[in-house]
């Protein structure tokens, strides 16, 4: 059986036979082998990835998904500052609603979204470029989400 050339999600080129998830998982292990990266990335990588593929994501995860980006790129939040914000939201014993998708109740955009840069994007540019290319990644992402109507903040 031959593997999609294009990710059905996000549209990335999957031509050279690595998938999203592929880089999801080698910018992961970058991120273990170099923790400096973390205080300054992972939050725009685990959010980038996954607001590329909402349907990893419940509608509210999603909704939540994307004011984080916001206020992490238009308000300069801190992943600090975040966490005490949405302790209450996110834990499990106090919730209404699952941050990951369940079933057939899944994250999706009301319009398509026209990506620019993907997560094969930041691998291609290094582990030398890493936040960089995380950085550059997360405000695409922000403006495509703006361009589609799903940010209508600012």
């Amino acid at each position: 059986m031959k593997r999609e050339a294009v990710c059905p999600s996000c549209g990335a080129d999957w031509s050279d036979g690595q998938t999203c998830q592929d880089h999801f998982y080698t910018m992961g292990f970058w991120e273990m082998e170099n923790p400096a990266f973390i205080p300054d990335a992972h939050h725009l990588m685990v959010l980038s990835y996954h607001l590329q593929h909402p349907e990893l994501y419940s509608p509210e995860g999603l909704a939540g998904a994307i004011r984080m980006l916001d206020a992490f790129l238009m308000e300069g939040v801190s992943t600090q500052t975040m966490r005490r914000e949405i302790r209450d939201a996110v834990d499990s014993g106090k919730r209404k609603h699952p941050i990951t998708a369940k079933g057939d109740r899944f994250g999706r955009y009301s319009q398509p979204v026209r990506w620019t840069m993907w997560a094969g994007d930041v691998t291609a540019a290094g582990m030398d470029s890493y936040v960089a290319s995380v950085k550059t990644w997360a405000g695409s992402i922000h403006a495509a989400l703006r361009e589609a109507g799903a940010i209508t903040t600012r």
